[in-house]
């Protein structure tokens, strides 16, 4: 009789967890939007965190300022910096925009012959439209009625919607992000009080080792991107002879999309290419040497660039950082790849580096745990593994 009371009890205990759980999915899915700026502005603080530190070691008669000025101060180093990114990319494309511009007003005068042509065709063919007929009025006429007033009167809203979401999200990350910044223990407080107390201590221990690791991540994957950015700006600069402001332009998209894992650093070799190409043929930017030969120095430095990075930079912030070996990481990124394609890679390694925490803390007498993560320690030190 006990033991089925005992069953029936655990039974119920099983319900209890995964009703709360469904409920937990429902309000996450219901509340995403909330959920996403909570998690962005995490990131930002942890990428804030070492920044912080710094401003707290700068002290005026032995007083460091008071840490909402320091998160205030820190908000605004980041976001220069990507203020600073953004104005590094934007002229550089425009320009080469440009240029591809310039090379295409040939063929546009081309392509008016070749509709002249298409409309002498179809008058000699289907001689009842008439000698006036013209397909290119005949075309726009059709797309100014698709994109009638009520058409546009949708599209502005849109567009206006839009704006709106990315200003109240702008704004929501940062607000948030202050309060991360201000008190590095906020995010662990909040997701103890949502955690029985016999564990809560463990969770704030997990959620402090989760922090560190990440941060010292995201700084690694900073310093990552910038060493590609300086690898790239100078190769293309001094071997390429591609002009300095065009060279960190296309160095810096190269540097972003190689945050992409595999995939990532494939495509900013692709458009490095590109863009070098067009600059070199439409403005004469570049080594004086053949087009193709030129196109494959361009395509020599970016993938020197690469090598260094892969036999260099990973390592040591995989190392330094989330402390998995290539093949943990290379496995969990062919799994996160065809799980979720490019963005599964691309939050792979973070996801993962929670997951080995986690399992260090709660599951450390597991034989898995132990072998994945040697030398786990036990759940009551303080010692991350």
């Amino acid at each position: 009789m006990e033991e089925k009371e005992r069953s029936i009890d655990r039974l119920a205990r099983y319900i209890i967890i995964i009703g709360v759980l469904a409920i937990a999915a429902v309000m996450a899915y219901y509340f995403s939007s909330v959920l996403a700026y909570i998690l962005i502005a995490f990131v930002v603080s942890l990428i804030g965190q070492p920044v912080l530190r710094l401003l707290r070691r700068i002290k005026v008669k032995g007083k460091a300022a008071p840490d909402a000025i320091l998160a205030v101060v820190t908000l605004v180093v980041i976001f220069a910096l990507l203020f600073l990114v953004v104005m590094q990319v934007i002229p550089v494309v425009t320009n080469i925009v440009g240029e591809a511009t310039f090379l295409n007003e040939q063929e546009v005068i081309d392509s008016h012959n070749i509709i002249d042509q298409v409309n002498g065709w179809i008058i000699k063919t289907i001689p009842w439209v008439g000698d006036d007929f013209d397909g290119a009025e005949l075309l726009m006429g059709k797309i100014t009625e698709v994109l009638n007033l009520s058409n546009i009167s949708v599209i502005l809203g849109s567009v206006a919607s839009a704006v709106a979401g990315l200003a109240v999200g702008t704004f929501s990350v940062v607000f948030i992000s202050f309060f991360f910044i201000k008190d590095d223990t906020l995010f662990g407080k909040i997701v103890g009080a949502m955690v029985p107390d016999k564990i809560e201590e463990r969770v704030k221990r997990t959620i402090h080792d989760i922090e560190r690791l990440l941060s010292r991540y995201f700084v690694g994957l900073i310093i990552e991107i910038l060493g590609v950015v300086l690898l790239d700006c100078l190769g293309l600069w001094l071997v390429a002879r591609v002009d300095f402001s065009y060279a960190l332009g296309i160095a810096f998209i190269a540097g972003l999309l190689n945050v992409i894992p595999y995939v990532g650093p494939l495509i900013g070799e692709v458009i490095g290419v590109v863009l070098c190409v067009i600059l070199k043929y439409g403005a004469g930017i570049g080594l004086g040497v053949n087009i193709w030969v030129f196109a494959l120095i361009v395509f020599g430095v970016m993938l020197a660039t690469q090598l260094v990075d892969n036999f260099i930079y990973q390592p040591l912030i995989y190392s330094t950082s989330i402390k998995a070996s290539p093949l943990e990481i290379f496995v969990v990124l062919l799994i996160a790849g065809n799980i979720g394609g490019a963005v599964g890679m691309l939050v792979a390694i973070p996801a993962y580096t929670v997951v080995r925490v986690i399992a260090s803390r709660f599951f450390y007498d597991r034989k898995i745990v132990q072998r994945l993560i040697p030398g786990v320690e036990d759940e009551n030190t303080d010692t991350i593994i």
